[in-house]
């Protein structure tokens, strides 16, 4: 098993620091299957092994990275021309050959005709302090190798946008301590998606989950509302959603109306 590039049902629950909170989740979804109701899209994750091969290495990214540590937040200016070319460098460079090779192994497996999501997946998101939604980027309808690999390294260079190095300063987060798995997934066109936290986001009650929906074309499924679009224009605040939660014990379902969304 190669570190650089591990499939969904090959991943443990201890590599978080290869895979990024949302690569180790699709894992550990991907083993219970079994379970009805429970269908994960085949993929796999380019680790954060392939990224530091591809990138770290690079003199050049360093001594901008070593700059970019001595700012601070005030510094709007300089974080967004240091931060531009940091995401230069990263599209420019040559993704090594062995990730390469390996892209195309699990590719020829799952189906290169097929679309795929490729999707950011960090080492500091989904923690219980610092979310990180929606910092890095997510592409969806890929097809071919070619364009997979041209969105792995949009991908990397999305960790280094003017909103997320802000954010990490706002959190206390080392640039240098964070890095990027990138998942691909094979794309499904469902007839409905939507978002349930488990925990109501607003008052951080955990005996209530909540779920985002779009306010004009919603269906119920048991307490479960969702939209008729990509799921993805509900994380990244494209849609004006409703917002509805239902107790995890009576499961009595209430509804709170918010008038923008915020990333």
């Amino acid at each position: 098993m190669s570190s650089l590039v591990l499939g969904f049902q090959e991943m443990e629950k201890m590599q978080f620091l290869l895979v990024g909170g949302k690569g180790l989740n699709l894992g550990e979804l991907s083993k219970i299957q079994g379970i009805q109701g429970i269908q994960v899209p085949e993929g796999f994750c380019v680790t954060t092994v392939g990224y530091q091969k591809a990138i770290v290495q690079n003199e050049t990214f360093q001594a901008l990275l070593d700059q970019l540590t001595m700012l601070k937040m005030e510094d709007r200016e300089q974080i967004g021309e240091i931060s531009r070319k940091i995401r230069q460098i990263t599209m420019e460079v040559e993704i090594p050959s062995d990730v390469v090779k390996a892209v195309a192994h699990y590719l020829s497996q799952f189906g290169d005709e097929h679309a795929y999501a490729v999707r950011s997946s960090a080492t500091a998101e989904d923690l219980l302090h610092a979310s990180f939604a929606g910092q890095q980027d997510t592409y969806l309808n890929i097809i071919g190798k070619e364009a997979i690999l041209q969105h792995i390294s949009k991908c990397w260079a999305s960790l280094f946008t003017d909103r997320a190095v802000i954010y990490r300063m706002q959190n206390g987060f080392d640039h240098s301590q964070v890095s990027l798995s990138v998942i691909v997934q094979r794309m499904v066109f469902p007839q409905a998606s939507g978002i349930l936290f488990t925990a109501d986001p607003i008052t951080s009650r955990t005996r209530v989950i909540a779920y985002d929906n779009h306010r004009l074309s919603t269906i119920h499924l048991d307490f479960l509302s969702t939209l008729y679009i990509s799921g993805s224009s509900a994380t990244n605040g494209s849609t004006e959603p409703s917002f509805e939660c239902a107790s995890t014990r009576l499961l009595k379902k209430r509804s709170v109306s918010l008038s923008t969304k915020h990333t």
